[in-house]
C-alpha cells in the first residue's frame, strides 16, 4: 500500500511539472506576443485589418502574396476559424489543412509560430493570406 502512495505522489508531482511547463509556455506566448514576423515587409503585402482565431485570439490579416480584396481575406480567415470551432479540422483541431471556400487553410506548428508570429495561412492559386499574432502594446 505504501508503494502505491509513493507512486501516486510521484505521478501527481510529474503531472504538475508537466502542466506547469505548459502554463509557462502559454504565458511566454502571451507575454511575448509571439514575436513580430521576421518576413521582409514589401509594398506588395497588404494589411487588411484584424480578425480572431478559433480561440478568440486577435490576429492581423495580411495578403502576403497575390491580389484579392481585403473583404475576401477577412471572410476566408473568419470562416477558417469557424470551421475549426465546428470540428472540421483534422487532428486535434487547428493544424489543418482545412478547405474553406476553395482556399486551403492551415495553422503553423508552434515552433514556427513562436519564431515568426505567423499563426495560419490560407492559400489558393498562388495567393496567400496570413494570420499574424498581434504584438501587445
Amino acid at each position: 500500500m505504501q508503494v502505491w502512495r509513493i507512486r501516486g505522489a510521484r505521478f501527481r508531482r510529474a503531472s504538475c511539472r508537466c502542466l506547469a511547463g505548459l502554463a509557462v509556455l502559454a504565458c511566454t506566448v502571451t507575454l511575448t506576443g509571439c514575436a513580430a514576423s521576421t518576413k521582409p515587409k514589401t509594398a506588395s503585402i497588404e494589411n487588411c485589418g484584424t480578425g480572431k482565431t478559433a480561440a478568440n485570439v486577435p490576429v492581423e490579416v495580411e495578403i502576403y502574396r497575390g491580389t484579392v480584396p481585403c473583404s475576401v481575406a477577412l471572410t476566408v480567415t473568419k470562416n477558417y476559424a469557424e470551421a475549426i470551432v465546428d470540428g472540421l479540422a483534422p487532428g486535434n483541431g487547428g493544424g489543418g489543412p482545412v478547405p474553406v471556400q476553395g482556399w486551403t487553410c492551415q495553422g503553423f506548428p508552434t515552433p514556427q509560430l513562436l519564431k515568426t508570429g505567423d499563426a495560419a495561412k490560407c492559400a489558393r492559386h498562388g495567393i496567400e493570406i496570413l494570420e499574424i499574432l498581434k504584438t501587445p502594446g
